[in-house]
């Protein structure tokens, strides 16, 4: 009335190809999703197909566009890094490559349009010089 070990050991073989299958099915959504190159019509015409026949269309889909997908995801790989990289030249700000000199002179753009006043202007040349 129980549950065998031999079911048990199919339910997780079971479990793991079912979980297997829907990152395979999500991954291709979002590709698919995300190539800008593919038509709406093709777009919807693929999902209709990935619903109707799902392990067919993947396989299909992985043929077919496989090195596509490899080349998109790539460059949204290095888009990504590339706008990691900015954030962090933007945050880390006068620390690099920015020179006293120009802090100094930023900050005197700031006093001369009111925005800081003569003592915050001090604080920011005497931190710069620093």
């Amino acid at each position: 009335s129980g549950m065998s070990f031999w079911d048990i050991v199919w339910f997780i073989v079971i479990f793991f190809a079912f979980m297997a299958y829907l990152m395979v099915l999500f991954m291709i959504l979002g590709d698919l999703m995300s190539d800008s190159e593919t038509s709406g019509w093709a777009k919807g015409l693929w999902v209709v197909f990935l619903v109707i026949l799902p392990l067919i269309a993947s396989l299909i889909y992985l043929i077919a566009r496989g090195s596509g997908m490899s080349r998109r995801r790539m460059a949204e790989v290095k888009t990504v890094q590339k706008m990691q990289e900015d954030y962090i030249r933007d945050v880390a700000g006068p620390q690099t490559g920015v020179g006293a000199a120009d802090q100094v002179a930023k900050a005197k753009d700031l006093l001369d349009s009111g925005t800081i006043t003569q003592a915050e202007f001090d604080a920011l040349k005497a931190k710069a010089l620093a």
